[in-house]
């Protein structure tokens, strides 16, 4: 659970004491739990990848790779 302290003007004030009032809820942070609920389903929020970077991951998927167990050692950093 994250705390946070944040500044509302009179009209946000207005309509989390109206959610507050229809959804019975206790207090404001569970009305803004609501409208972030609410709001998630009209906006994407996981970040899009481009098609030309899945191509990139493929290429490097397919690509020669070894196994190394202590990468100090095998690149001579120890």
């Amino acid at each position: 659970m994250v705390k946070a302290i944040v500044d509302i003007n009179e009209e946000a004030n207005k309509v989390l004491n109206h959610l507050k009032a229809e959804y019975n809820l206790k207090d404001k942070s569970q009305a803004i739990n609501v409208m972030a609920k609410e709001f998630k389903r009209f906006v994407r929020i996981e970040p899009e990848v481009r098609p030309e970077y899945i191509g990139k991951l493929k290429k490097i998927q397919k690509g020669k790779h070894r196994l190394v167990k202590d990468f100090a050692k095998e690149f001579g950093l120890k």
